[in-house]
């Protein structure tokens, strides 16, 4: 049982509002982002991404949404693998220069 932040009353770690004084328990962003449909599969479907900024842990939630409106998977992340991600998503994208294919016999020879 956890402890409300708002009035101190105590409170189920399930419940989203606190009974006494129904201040909210978790604070959250909420943000979706369209998905590209590269396959007839895809069409439709959404990145919904839940950040937790109260509550008993910090963390990320990543969920697949159908066009339908249904969860289809989800996953969190901690604070530390969100940042790794975030760090991922920032580099820039560089395109490889493909080595020639008389450089790649130089270099195999």
């Amino acid at each position: 049982m956890g402890e409300c932040a708002a009035c101190g009353g105590r409170v189920e770690e399930s419940f989203r509002f606190c009974p006494w004084c129904a201040a909210p328990q978790r604070l959250k962003l909420v943000e979706f982002f369209r998905g590209l449909a590269i396959t007839e599969r895809d069409r439709g479907k959404a990145l919904r991404v839940s950040r937790y900024l109260g509550g008993p842990t910090r963390h990320v939630r990543f969920s697949v949404w159908s066009g339908e409106g249904v969860a289809e998977a989800a996953v969190s992340l901690d604070e530390e693998e969100a940042g790794r991600l975030r760090r991922f998503l920032a580099q820039p994208l560089r395109p490889r220069r493909r080595a020639s294919r008389r450089a790649a016999a130089r270099r195999e020879a």
